[in-house]
């Protein structure tokens, strides 16, 4: 992995909290994985009690995620990837996508979470032609995240950033667009965002993420679709712009009209 040698490292273990919830391990409860305690599993079931399409709007999240990379590998072609906020490894991680694609893609996947640190290992697989890396480093901290990733991406050429379901844990809305800005002003024109996060468009999601707000896990912020918008302020937007993730370029073979989610998407090109 890449790593400093002047960084001090410590035992990722010994950091992981069992006795609250956990959204990455709730998240991979809900998709279906087995990287999760019970306390995770104990809130997953109460959050899709008092609102039961939150796992679809995993599940939606992450097919627009595949969606988006198979689009900026297939069409817009990208061959660089950084994942910022990677989560838990699951089935058809970021590489595993743009890979299929194109195998000489390079991806950099960035968390800082220590359990995620502890499965890194999974998302640490590559075609021969192409590179995966992970890098344990902070979202708050754009420069630091792009001078560590400059050690498997020439950031001299197109990147595709990564951002799923991340920037609801920034505490203010500037702050997050800060991030934003701070990642695609250090990518070169022709990079590409792909973003998705929860919106506050359904009462009930609201409601049910504000009681989970005040368990005692770390609060995940729900954003208006004019917010989530403003995230790709300056970028090109790919059609069909910013729209709840079932309806961005859904698969051909989807039967019936997209339901509209509480979780929109977009992707927009650095001109």
């Amino acid at each position: 992995m890449t790593d400093d040698a002047s960084t001090p490292r410590s035992d990722p273990v010994s950091k992981i909290d069992t006795s609250v919830p956990h959204s990455a391990r709730i998240w991979n409860y809900w998709l279906g994985g087995k990287d999760n305690y019970e306390v995770d599993r104990a809130a997953g079931d109460a959050y899709r009690r008092a609102f039961p399409g939150i796992v679809d709007i995993a599940r939606a999240s992450r097919q627009f995620l595949a969606r988006s990379v198979r689009f900026l590998a297939r069409e817009a072609g990208i061959r660089q990837f950084l994942d910022v906020g990677t989560g838990l490894p699951t089935a058809d991680n970021t590489h595993q996508i743009a890979q299929r694609v194109a195998p000489d893609s390079r991806v950099v996947y960035v968390d800082n979470d220590p359990l995620v640190l502890m499965h890194a290992h999974a998302l640490l697989t590559s075609t021969p032609e192409g590179a995966t890396e992970y890098i344990e480093a902070d979202l708050r901290d754009p420069d630091e995240i792009l001078r560590r990733a400059a050690g498997t991406l020439d950031l001299s050429r197109p990147v595709g950033l990564i951002l799923s379901g991340i920037l609801g844990h920034v505490p203010t809305y500037e702050g997050a667009r800060d991030i934003v800005s701070g990642l695609m002003g250090g990518l070169p024109s022709g990079s590409h965002l792909s973003l998705n996060e929860g919106t506050d468009t359904d009462d009930v999601y609201v409601s049910a993420q504000q009681e989970y707000n005040e368990s005692g896990a770390i609060p995940y912020r729900l954003r208006t679709m004019d917010e989530i918008a403003g995230y790709f302020d300056g970028l090109e937007l790919v059609e069909p712009g910013v729209v709840p993730v079932t309806r961005w370029r859904p698969e051909l073979a989807a039967i019936g009209e997209p339901q509209d989610l509480g979780q929109a998407g977009g992707v927009g090109r650095k001109p």
